[in-house]
């Protein structure tokens, strides 16, 4: 009875400990840096799009290369947000977006391989097709039909590495090792007074 009573006494604290000593679950390692993001119309006759635009830096670290080169497809999402701020309740999703590449190695061909949908590039090297990844041109995001210039709008854009498109043993290796978290916080994208009119 006396070993009970300790141990309910105990145990708030010990939960309390491991709180502290255990690492943040929602935070982004930050290896990968959004360096510049902006958004533009393209008014292409038919539709009247949004664009996105953005630049990001980031190193692979050596574990993720050496699965590339053992025939495992790296996913690298980009992630696109735009909310219509409202100061009366939550703010109100207008567009998400998700853009992925598929990044694999043929030891056949020795050419890195980028695909993006349907679409398939070959490279002669890493750092080409990685050149591509960290660059983002002309990204339609959404129409400027579901702008309106009454609103107040805020954007974000992130890029990050699809652990859960890595095959099971790797998944495990996401979790417990740094080499494999590859990711950035979300960066706030200026949404231009002009996209409204």
């Amino acid at each position: 009875m006396t070993s009970n009573l300790a141990l309910r006494a105990i145990l708030p604290w010990l939960a309390a400990l491991m709180l502290l000593l255990a690492p943040p679950t929602g935070a982004a390692d930050e290896r990968i840096g959004v360096m510049a993001a902006a958004l533009e119309h393209q008014d292409d006759g038919a539709s009247r799009a949004i664009v996105l635009n953005a630049t990001f830096e980031f190193e692979l670290p050596q574990a993720l290369e050496e699965a590339v080169q053992k025939g495992i497809a790296l996913y690298f999402n980009i992630e696109f947000e735009l909310v219509r701020k409202r100061w009366y309740w939550f703010d109100r999703m207008v567009a998400s977006q998700k853009l992925v590449y598929r990044l694999s190695y043929s030891p056949l061909t020795r050419q890195y391989r980028l695909a993006r949908g349907g679409l398939s590039q070959p490279f002669e090297s890493l750092d080409e097709a990685l050149a591509l990844v960290k660059s983002v041109r002309n990204w339609k995001v959404m129409d400027r039909a579901q702008l309106s210039p009454r609103d107040d709008y805020g954007a974000q854009v992130r890029m990050r590495l699809d652990v859960s498109q890595l095959p099971k043993p790797f998944q495990v290796n996401a979790i417990t090792s740094r080499e494999w978290s590859l990711a950035s916080d979300w960066r706030e994208v200026q949404v231009p007074a002009d996209l409204l009119f």
